[in-house]
């Protein structure tokens, strides 16, 4: 027999070797399996399965409670079976009470810290399911005033895994456990939103140089451009609400394969009803079961619209970078808030340190979209034993994603300012602002100025004025904020040049439109 403890169950397990003496002082308890017996301290709630995995799976060194959602779910599944149990009569009414109360303690905050197996297991998903059986036969037998482990009074297979399967719990608890993180992302995402919005509110005024390239393009304002990170964020929550769908369908009382074996006929319509009612969501048992259950397609849909979401606000903390760089060789526009020193070396120096912590996350969601794709490709036949690398994946992506959100929004975009006197330079001496006035010009004496303007460095309305193309107050008109971003469009159409210089009418450009009969 091999003694398990709770200074080694961190998931750094060395087998002791054959026929030496256990040198822990704590007290134990002897469970059996098919396999044999095992020491299991006496204080744990969890039991023989779980050392056994713990043994078995030294690998990630991240226990399973690093996903809180993930245990909660576990319980509620648990919860609901003994519910649907006692309904049918297939569980006694104080047992089911006692599983019912346990589950509910779990639900509630306490013993996390017992589900110790790791996030990455062989088994799809048994060691997981055994751990929350474990945990919560044990924590129903202390409320019934009984030992941990006398199972011979509440089994944790036969009746806390009552009507059950690894196969069909697992899958349904992560499904609800993505439902509970997404909810938290959603959250994140639209106060995201809202903080791009204000600041494109605080920035409607400031007129900057577009850039399409790289390279210097045609005006806009700084809100347009803050106006379209909002929307993006918008979008992609649209797109992650979606989603919600593909976590509703759930295999529960599919049992082993799908064929409802082990469970009365009634169990899954029983149990999904009890389900809804302590979640809150509104999961539907699968049209065929048997397909639900070996189909992991749901998951890398959901992986999929994650992906987009982190590669899109990647892109926006790009775009940070770049418009915050400098500040005196960079783009300089805007001022991301300096929460740290940027170097050991280089004193004074600030750096973005929050866009690239939310660039590295999105890597990671890349990364394990790819994981899931592949765990998705590798099931076999009645069933996908890949599942806990899934959800591994998708509960570290939508966790992290959650998070890159918050910090990006507290420790970034609220504090950002706009440096509003580089952005009046750099409009001021950009050849973009030309295209406006290309419609009354002509496009090859707006080409020749803009090369005179690159050249001598000159403002580009002061050489259209002295080309006495158009006037001061034309070149005011067509150059102001509203007009070069767009927010203010022409009232008459934009006329056709016929080679003369143009004239003004009420305070717009005018040439005859030839042979549009136009005024």
């Amino acid at each position: 027999m091999r003694l398990i403890t709770p200074a080694n169950r961190g998931l750094e397990i060395e087998p002791q070797a054959k026929g030496s003496p256990m040198t822990s002082d704590e007290r134990t308890r002897t469970e059996i399996d098919s396999l044999g017996s095992m020491e299991i301290p006496a204080g744990a709630y969890w039991g023989i399965h779980t050392a056994r995995a713990l043994e078995n799976f030294p690998i990630s060194k991240r226990p399973i409670s690093v996903y809180p959602a993930l245990i909660v779910a576990l319980a509620t599944v648990k919860q609901a079976a003994a519910r649907a149990n006692v309904e049918l009569g297939v569980l006694s009414a104080e047992k089911g009470s006692l599983i019912d109360q346990a589950c509910q303690r779990i639900i509630d905050g306490e013993f996390h810290e017992e589900f110790v197996v790791g996030v990455i297991q062989g088994g799809a998903g048994t060691s997981t399911n055994m751990n929350a059986n474990e945990v919560i036969t044990n924590v129903a037998l202390e409320l019934g005033g009984r030992p941990k482990g006398d199972y011979a009074y509440i089994s944790p297979i036969d009746h806390t895994n009552r009507s059950q399967s690894t196969n069909d719990v697992y899958p349904t608890a992560i499904k609800i456990a993505l439902s509970f993180s997404l909810q938290t992302l959603l959250d994140e995402l639209a106060l995201l939103q809202d903080s791009f919005s204000r600041k494109s509110a605080e920035f409607r005024h400031l007129l900057k140089v577009g850039r399409t390239q790289l390279q210097d393009a045609v005006p806009m304002t700084l809100g347009q451009e803050f106006h379209g990170f909002a929307t993006t964020l918008g979008e992609d929550h649209a797109r992650l609400v979606e989603t919600r769908w593909l976590l509703a369908e759930i295999n529960l009382g599919a049992t082993a394969i799908g064929t409802g074996i082990t469970a009365d006929p009634r169990y899954a319509a029983t149990v999904v009803s009890h389900l809804n009612r302590i979640t809150g969501l509104s999961c539907e048992t699968a049209p065929d079961l048997i397909e639900s259950t070996s189909d992991a397609g749901a998951f890398m849909s959901f992986s999929g619209t994650l992906k987009r979401s982190a590669i899109k606000l990647s892109k926006i903390c790009n775009d940070l970078r770049l418009l915050s760089s400098g500040p005196q060789a960079g783009f300089g526009e805007i001022n991301l808030p300096a929460v740290q020193a940027g170097s050991s070396i280089m004193p004074g120096k600030v750096n973005p340190v929050i866009p690239e912590v939310v660039n590295q996350v999105a890597f990671s969601v890349v990364g394990a979209d790819m994981t899931v794709t592949m765990a998705a490709e590798a099931g076999q036949l009645q069933l996908n034993a890949f599942e806990p690398v899934i959800a591994h994946s998708l509960l570290q992506s939508i966790t992290w994603m959650a998070q890159a959100c918050h910090t990006l929004r507290i420790n970034c975009i609220d504090g950002i300012t706009a440096n509003e006197e580089r952005l009046q330079t750099m409009v001021g001496s950009s050849v973009g602002v030309i295209t406006a006035l290309t419609p009354f010009i002509g496009y090859s004496a707006a080409a020749a100025l803009a090369k005179t303007a690159l050249l001598t460095k000159r403002n580009i309305a002061d050489l259209v004025v002295e080309s006495e193309l158009m006037t001061r107050e034309e070149v005011t008109r067509q150059l102001s904020p509203a007009r070069l971003s767009g927010l203010e469009s022409l009232t008459t159409a934009i006329p056709i040049l016929d080679g003369t210089a143009p004239t003004s009418t009420e305070g717009e450009v005018h040439t005859s439109l030839e042979g549009s009969g136009q005024p």
